[in-house]
C-alpha cells in the first residue's frame, strides 16, 4: 500500500499545485510511483519517476499523479496519506471529470454536424428517457450498467446547460453553485440552527420553504410535463403539505373502492381516472412511487407473456393464434413458473 498519494492537480506543469510541489521537493526519497504523466511534468518534477503498478507498489511508497488518477488510488488504499486531504482531492477529482465532460459537450457544438442542429425542445426527449432508462436500472443490480445511465443523463444535463451558456444565461459551473446555494438554504437543519430529528421533518421544513416561495399558492409551478402518475402524486403531495390527505392506508383504500363502484356504475374516462388517481393515494399511503410500480408491473407482464408464448411454442402452438382461454392457460402457467 502506498503510504503518501501527491496529487498534481490536472496533471500540466502549469496548474502544479504549490502544495504538491512543496510535498515533492520535501520528500526524503529521490524516488516516486505514477501513471503516465504528461511528458513536460515528467521532466519538471525533481523526482525519478517508476511506472506505477497497484499490485507491485512497494508499502512505504509515494505516488504522485493528476487529480482523477489520484482520487482513485487513494480510493483503493483508505490508509494512505493524501495531499490534499481526501475530501478535497475527491472534489477536486469530482470537478475534474465534470469539467472534462463539460469540454466534450462544447467541442461536440462546435464540431459535430448533428450537436450543432440541435435546440433545448429537440434534447429534452432525449433527457426525460434518459430518466426513465436510470430509473429503470436502479430497479436491478448491475452496477455497470446503472454507471452508464447515469453519465447519459448527466451528459443531457451538461448539453442542456450550454444552450444556457451560449444564450449567456449561465454556464455549468454557476448552475452548480446555484443549486449548491438551494441546496444549502433548504437544509437549515444541516448548515444553520433549525431541529429536524426525523425524515419527516425534513420533508415539512421543505414543503413549506417552497411554499413560501411560491407566495403560499399550494399547486404553484407543478410540471405539467410529467408522467401522468407522477403528475398526480406530486399534486397529492402539494395538498398533503397543507394537511390534506388521507390518514392511513385504510381510508385511502375505502376511496379506491368507492371509485371502482362509481366505474361499475358510469364505465367513463372520467371515472377511470378518478380510480387511478384513488390509486395514486394508496400508493403513497404505503410509501410506494406509482409510476415505479406500474413500471414493475408491466415489466412484470412482459415477462409472463413471453414466457406464455415460448411455452405455447414448445407445444406446437403459436401464441398469437390461440384463442383468449388458451392464451390465459399459458399465460397462468407461465405466472406459476411451472413447465
Amino acid at each position: 500500500m502506498p503510504a503518501l498519494i501527491i496529487s498534481l492537480g490536472a496533471g500540466r506543469v502549469a496548474d502544479l499545485p504549490l502544495l504538491a510541489f512543496r510535498r515533492i521537493m520535501d520528500l526524503p526519497v529521490g524516488t516516486v510511483y505514477a501513471p503516465p504523466l504528461d511528458e513536460a511534468l515528467e521532466a519538471f518534477l525533481p523526482v525519478a519517476i517508476r511506472p506505477y503498478d497497484a499490485a507491485t507498489c512497494p508499502d512505504d511508497a509515494v505516488v504522485v499523479a493528476p487529480d482523477p488518477q489520484a482520487w482513485r488510488i487513494a480510493s483503493a488504499f483508505p490508509g494512505a496519506d493524501t495531499v490534499p486531504a481526501r475530501e478535497l482531492l475527491r472534489e477536486r477529482a469530482v470537478g475534474a471529470g465534470v469539467g472534462r465532460l463539460a469540454g466534450v459537450g462544447r467541442e461536440l457544438r462546435l464540431r459535430c454536424p448533428w450537436d450543432r442542429e440541435q435546440v433545448p425542445e429537440t434534447i429534452v426527449p432525449h433527457t426525460v428517457e434518459e430518466a426513465f432508462e436510470v430509473a429503470e436500472a436502479f430497479h436491478g443490480d448491475d452496477r455497470a450498467r446503472q454507471v452508464d445511465e447515469i453519465g447519459d443523463l448527466l451528459f443531457q444535463s451538461v448539453f442542456l446547460a450550454r444552450f444556457l451558456e451560449e444564450a449567456g444565461v449561465a454556464d455549468l459551473g454557476a448552475i452548480a453553485d446555484i443549486q449548491a446555494d438551494k441546496l444549502i438554504s433548504r437544509h437549515p437543519h444541516v448548515y444553520g440552527d433549525v431541529v429536524a430529528r426525523e425524515a419527516g421533518d425534513v420533508v415539512g421544513l421543505w414543503e413549506r420553504q417552497k411554499r413560501d416561495a411560491r407566495g403560499g399558492e399550494i399547486f404553484h409551478e407543478v410540471p405539467v410535463g410529467l408522467p401522468a402518475l407522477a403528475f398526480g402524486a406530486k399534486m397529492q403531495k402539494r395538498a398533503a403539505a397543507v394537511g390534506f390527505e388521507y390518514p392511513d392506508a385504510d381510508a385511502a383504500l375505502a376511496k379506491l373502492r368507492e371509485e371502482v363502484a362509481e366505474l361499475d356504475a358510469d364505465r367513463s374516462a372520467d371515472e377511470l381516472g378518478d380510480v387511478i388517481f384513488a390509486a395514486v393515494s394508496v400508493a403513497r399511503a404505503l410509501s410506494v412511487d406509482p409510476e415505479l410500480a406500474v413500471r414493475r408491473s408491466a415489466a412484470t407482464f412482459r415477462d409472463r407473456v413471453t414466457r406464455a408464448a415460448a411455452l405455447a411454442r414448445a407445444d406446437g402452438h403459436a401464441f398469437e393464434s390461440l384463442g383468449p382461454a388458451e392464451q390465459l392457460a399459458y399465460y397462468s402457467r407461465a405466472k406459476a413458473g411451472g413447465p
